[in-house]
């Protein structure tokens, strides 16, 4: 595994297209996302059909096309910098298959960011692009409109990303040790489901594996860590740094469950590094290379995640 292509950072009056490839937006926090936006001297613009709900599945925003379209012109419009998701929910591997992934790669690189379900087109990405993506706040999410810290973090990441090179765990190690590699990863569940499918990563070696999730119990996690373990996904992994896991049930159940799942790998652990569904959310690059201390609690770029 060897580190991607960074994107360019992005400067005052940079044009930021806002798209909604997985589940419907509430528009109250679109409007509010936009504002902070435009705030930091941007210039968002909305995809056609952000807003938009599936006439049937009401938990999809809009057709699986259309979320496609939008996401293609976003990216291959010479005029946009980079491209934010509005939220996750679920739908991007529906939408996936649609892409012309010629057209995107021929369109050069550009900012990607996104979390949650967009986790899918995150390895997709990696593998279809070759490109460093940040797996950071939704532009239409809770808490990206509430929290000063999420902003500030994501601000940073686009516009001086040199000054958030150390990224810094909240919590405490789980297995001691340094390593070194290039960040992957993201949602726990998305990461299992893109098992086998021809947009993932083929497997974790070589990588610092970043993840979390939201709304899974103790034992779900268990299967779904397993799940990674039986098809050897993560085999010749250099270390794993865990992020949030709200709704997950009791945290020190759950912690004995990543313990026991991981400890077995004998590589570094970290804990808590407050990145994915959780305040003050950090964004995280995914493609660069890092060196993980696990003692120390933090994850340091060898590069900013974007030129």
């Amino acid at each position: 595994m060897t580190a991607l292509v960074r994107p360019s950072r992005l400067a005052p009056g940079a044009r930021v297209a806002v798209i909604a490839p997985s589940g419907p937006v509430v528009e109250e926090r679109l409007q509010a996302g936009l504002d902070l936006l435009r705030g930091w001297d941007l210039d968002p613009v909305v995809a056609p059909h952000v807003l938009d709900t599936h006439g049937e599945l009401g938990y999809l925003a809009g057709s699986d096309a259309d979320r496609a379209v939008d996401l293609q012109q976003a990216w291959c419009d010479p005029a946009v910098d980079a491209v934010l998701c509005a939220r996750g929910g679920y739908g991007a591997q529906r939408m996936i298959d649609l892409l012309d992934w010629e057209a995107m790669r021929a369109a050069g690189p550009k900012v990607f960011v996104g979390f949650s379900d967009v986790t899918t087109l995150h390895q997709a990405f990696a593998t279809r692009l070759g490109l460093v993506t940040l797996y950071g706040p939704a532009a239409a999410g809770a808490d990206f409109v509430k929290s000063t810290v999420a902003q500030e973090h994501l601000k940073a990441t686009l516009f001086a990303p040199e000054t958030v090179r150390v990224l810094t765990s909240r919590g405490a190690p789980m297995a001691p040790g340094r390593a070194r590699g290039v960040t992957l990863g993201g949602c726990l569940s998305l990461l299992a489901s893109d098992l086998g499918t021809r947009h993932a990563r083929p497997g974790a070696r070589d990588g610092l594996l970043l993840i979390e999730d939201v709304g899974e119990q103790a034992y779900r996690v268990d299967r779904l860590l397993t799940q990674l373990l039986r098809t050897g996904w993560l085999d010749g992994v250099k270390g794993v740094v865990l992020g949030s896991w709200a709704a997950c049930g009791p945290y020190d159940v759950l912690r004995t469950v990543l313990a026991d799942r991981l400890g077995g790998l004998g590589v570094p652990v970290v804990e808590e590094f407050g990145f994915g569904h959780c305040e003050g959310a950090l964004t995280m690059p995914l493609g660069v290379s890092a060196e993980l201390d696990s003692d120390a609690g933090t994850l340091t770029l060898d590069e900013p995640a974007l030129r």
